[in-house]
């Protein structure tokens, strides 16, 4: 190695970083391990079939598929016929949902999906989720949904009847 102009060795690089594994390390050890949700807390459960095309080639569940399986929570707790919740000239959409994955799942077998209302907002509101195999969370989720005038296609306020509707879907934990 050649000298600098002041007779000094310049500096060696710092070793290649990882940028995704170096931000995961230090953004996991920033942040308190939570519990794991349990099952009971979700008073809406469903249960879906795994089925062999979800699987990935890693052979386990792709992660995309557990979004699938968090939107048939949703859907099977707003068709539930003790909730009616129809409003007319108006439905539900989806505008953000984030996922933690906790547990690999492998096919066959079957997994329950607890759903359960966070809280409320003017026109929107956020569901909680979780995957569950034999009692063990392996994902856990949530979902802001936004109530859509189907007329405009602008956001709607929530009627206080809906939102006396939904709460009885209130999460327990």
């Amino acid at each position: 190695m050649r000298s600098s102009a002041a007779g000094r060795t310049p500096p060696s690089p710092p070793p290649p970083s990882n940028f995704a594994t170096d931000t995961m390390t230090e953004q996991t050890a920033a942040r308190p391990k939570k519990p794991a949700p349990i099952l009971a807390d979700y008073p809406h459960q469903v249960t879906e079939i795994l089925r062999y095309g979800d699987m990935d080639p890693q052979g386990h569940v792709n992660n995309a598929v557990f979004a699938t399986y968090f939107e048939s929570g949703r859907v099977a707790m707003f068709r539930d016929p003790d909730l009616g919740i129809g409003v007319p000239n108006a439905t539900f959409v989806l505008v953000r949902q984030e996922i933690d994955f906790l547990r690999e799942l492998r096919w066959p077998g079957t997994v329950v999906v607890g759903t359960a209302l966070a809280e409320f907002g003017r026109s929107s509101f956020i569901v909680t989720q979780a995957l569950f195999r034999e009692e063990e969370c392996t994902a856990a989720g949530r979902a802001t949904l936004v109530m859509m005038d189907t007329t405009t296609r602008r956001a709607r306020p929530l009627p206080p009847e809906i939102v006396a509707k939904l709460s009885q879907w209130k999460y327990r934990g």
